[in-house]
């Protein structure tokens, strides 16, 4: 299956918020992350639903480009 623009960098921003998240959970589990606890606990908050979202927007735009 070939994928759209749209839905390729859909899943590229889903692939870098999936990144945030797993980096920001090594960094809160080190005891002192570098950006402070706040604002890596802000970036995970963030990266997790947003990784969820750009997935089902391109799972929703490969199904519709079918």
């Amino acid at each position: 299956m070939v994928g759209t623009p749209k839905s390729t960098l859909l899943l590229g921003g889903c692939c870098i918020a999936a990144i945030a998240a797993v980096g920001s959970i090594f960094e809160l589990s080190s005891g002192e992350p570098e950006l402070g606890g706040l604002v890596t606990g802000i970036i995970l908050s963030l990266s997790i639903p947003l990784a969820i979202l750009l997935f089902y927007l391109a799972i929703q735009d490969a199904k519709a480009n079918q």
